[in-house]
């Protein structure tokens, strides 16, 4: 909102001012924007389609955030945020455990939230739409988001296995357990689910699966050193 101030010199001046319905107008952006961008990806999505969607007029966009791409960094950046309470819970949430049941704690933690209804299936929708079809914001999940729990789950993968954290292997099965997350958390996993929804006792057997199977195969992986003349690591006991 602009106002006009006569100074007493004479001049005038242009101030401006944050109304309760500027606040309104942005926020009503924002939350049509995130449904939008989920259901649709950041390229199928339009300014007009948004603002239609918010009750407001077509400028609104580039008033409080200069242009789309400008507006879906703050939905990104919005729901970044809001997903950081689940990697602490996820990672954090079970202090003086052991590595097996830190481990089992984070992958059922995030498919919990990955797999439940509302904000939080939004919020992998939006995520998921990204890694399909990138958008030029892409890089603030990498540096915000991924690289981030990346870094967390292969000090964690590295203790279960015994292998240096910069092993090539640590990675991979990083890769490996969040792509399980990842497709389990689908909505094609959830169309082929009877009733087609997540219950908590499919997301409890799903995530010991997941938890399971990792294990056993990154405990395989572990006994196998890199190179052609390499051998078999002896088991841990």
């Amino acid at each position: 909102m602009f106002n006009t101030i006569v100074l007493p010199s004479g001049r005038f001046e242009v101030a401006t001012t944050t109304t309760t319905n500027d606040l309104e107008t942005r926020e009503r952006l924002l939350e049509a924007a995130a449904e939008l961008f989920a259901e649709r990806g950041y390229n199928h999505v339009t300014v007009r389609d948004i603002c239609r969607a918010a009750g407001a007029n077509v400028a609104a966009v580039n008033y409080y955030f200069r242009d789309k791409l400008g507006l879906y960094r703050e939905v990104l950046t919005s729901t970044i945020s809001s997903l950081h309470e689940v990697f602490v819970s996820a990672h954090e949430g079970k202090p003086g455990g052991t590595a097996e049941e830190r481990f089992s704690h984070y992958v059922r933690t995030f498919m919990g939230h990955a797999m439940s209804n509302g904000q939080a299936s939004r919020a992998g929708k939006l995520m998921a739409r990204e890694m399909a079809d990138p958008s030029p914001a892409f890089d603030i999940i990498i540096e915000k988001m991924i690289r981030p729990n990346a870094a967390r789950v292969a000090a964690l993968v590295s203790e279960l296995t015994g292998l240096p954290p910069d092993d090539p292997r640590v990675m991979i099965c990083v890769g490996c357990i969040q792509t399980q997350i990842g497709g389990f958390s689908s909505p094609v996993a959830a169309r082929m689910t009877p009733g087609g929804c997540f219950t908590p006792e499919i997301i409890d057997f799903v995530a010991q699966q997941v938890v399971d199977f990792s294990l056993a195969g990154m405990r395989a992986i572990a006994q196998k050193a890199i190179g052609p003349d390499a051998k078999e690591r002896p088991e841990r006991a």
